[in-house]
């Protein structure tokens, strides 16, 4: 299988994440494998509808950051198994992943026959 291509969209994809990533987030210090929501800055005390709005606004990125790291790491997961050599096989099965599914998305880990 020529994985090139693939290797290709999944790097652009993870330079995409991490900047997205980035934009509401940071790595956890104590786990540099995990990614925290950063809170949004405010230069004076807030009032108390403020104050909500801040909160409201750090569970939104939480969830986004959360939905961006699985992303991010099923992107990683896949840049590894290109370099292993186990790229475009089924997890389930063990037969090659159709290349139509691969071209949809690069990180995917089944064939068609096996979408969760």
């Amino acid at each position: 299988m020529q994985t090139d291509t693939y290797k290709e969209r999944l790097v652009e994809e993870k330079a995409r994440l991490e900047e997205q990533l980035g934009s509401i987030g940071r790595r956890n210090p104590s786990n540099l494998n995990d990614w925290e929501p950063i809170p949004q800055e405010v230069g004076q005390e807030p009032d108390p509808i403020d104050a909500a709005d801040l909160i409201e606004g750090f569970e939104e990125n939480a969830a986004i950051l959360k939905d961006l790291e699985i992303r991010y790491n099923n992107v990683l997961a896949a840049l590894a198994r290109i370099e292993k050599g186990t790229y475009g096989i089924c997890e389930v099965s063990g037969e090659q992943i159709e290349g139509a599914r691969l071209a949809a998305d690069p990180a995917a880990t089944t064939c068609v026959a096996h979408i969760g």
